[in-house]
């Protein structure tokens, strides 16, 4: 009897300190400050688990595994970077792992962004290299994949704000952007109903043409027009923009020998559109591109408060450009 009770007393006594551990093991714990925790593409739960213990997240390796395992979870823990600030219970961080509650880095890539500018802007955040990514941009074996007829993404990387997962791989990134761009352009041809009056190549270039001359919205049909009514007529678009995307190391000062350079993107020298976009444009700049305004202009200069005044004639146009350098002279 006096054995049975001994035995009893031990079970209770073991259950109790079970029960403690299994406390323990599973409360709430408040991490080290700025706790970050990086799990690599095919961590094992137990490394996982040792990780945690040792960046001071959980209290017990054993326990985290043992929970993970019994919520099926053990081959659900995503990669990443994590960061833990507030007291949680294993529980918690278990499901931040699973539902892939990662670090993200927000960016914004303005309309008129180029290939390059993009590329120094990923880099300057940390997201991308920028070798890596301009290599994967131009790499024949991704334009293929993503159905590109191009010899870069140029102008096809749709620009918008974007949250990055530190870590993801540069032809990932670009492929987020090229979809975004699809979107968009699959919402375009919807709204006109599929009928484009160039090739889609075409369209996005003659479009990033338009976004780097004006950043008024109102202002890009008219602009479109007066391409349109150019490429018509099989007269040069004479566009700076162009030009300058085709220079080396422009300096910000357009010459007029710089306009006399030979490249396959001086719209002086060739008549009709260049070989492919200069920068990415947006959904107005696409949308002009599609539906350009009904006008015989055939000339623009810019006012210098960011608008521009249209002509029909050279003659005009010759008014304009007197009135308007002189102001800017004055």
């Amino acid at each position: 009897m006096r054995l049975i009770q001994r035995l009893l007393l031990v079970f209770i006594l073991l259950s109790a300190v079970g029960i403690g551990l299994a406390w323990w093991a599973l409360a709430p714990l408040t991490p080290p400050p700025d706790s970050s925790l990086t799990i690599k593409p095919g961590s094992s739960l137990i490394q996982v688990a040792n990780r945690l213990a040792e960046q001071k997240i959980i209290r017990s390796p054993l326990a985290f595994r043992l929970l993970a395992r019994l919520r099926n979870y053990d081959a659900a823990i995503q990669a990443g970077v994590y960061n833990f600030t507030l007291t949680a219970a294993p529980n918690t961080v278990l499901e931040r792992l699973v539902a892939g509650d990662v670090v993200q880095t927000q960016i914004t890539l303005p309309e008129g962004f180029s290939l390059q500018q993009i590329s120094d802007r990923l880099a300057a955040r940390g997201v991308a290299d920028p070798a890596r990514l301009l290599a994967a941009a131009h790499d024949p074996a991704l334009l293929d994949e993503l159905g590109i007829k191009a010899q870069s993404l140029e102008g096809y990387l749709y620009p918008e704000t974007y949250r990055f997962v530190p870590g993801v791989s540069e032809p990932e990134l670009l492929r987020m952007m090229v979809s975004e761009f699809n979107r968009q352009f699959t919402r375009l041809q919807k709204s006109l109903k599929g009928d484009l009056p160039l090739n889609k190549h075409q369209l996005v270039t003659l479009a990033s043409i338009i976004q780097k001359e004006t950043g008024l919205d109102e202002e890009m049909p008219l602009i479109s027009a007066v391409f349109h009514n150019r490429l018509r007529r099989n007269i040069p678009l004479q566009t700076d923009p162009t030009v300058i995307y085709g220079l080396d190391n422009f300096n910000g000062n357009l010459t007029r020998k710089d306009l006399q350079r030979p490249s396959a993107y001086n719209t002086y020298l060739n008549r009709g559109l260049p070989p492919g976009p200069i920068a990415s444009p947006g959904y107005q700049a696409l949308l002009a591109a599609a539906r350009p305004a009904e006008s015989r202009y055939l000339y623009f200069v810019a006012r210098g408060d960011g608008s521009h005044q249209f002509s029909h004639t050279l003659k005009e146009h010759n008014r304009a450009v007197r009135k308007y350098q002189l102001r800017r002279r004055r």
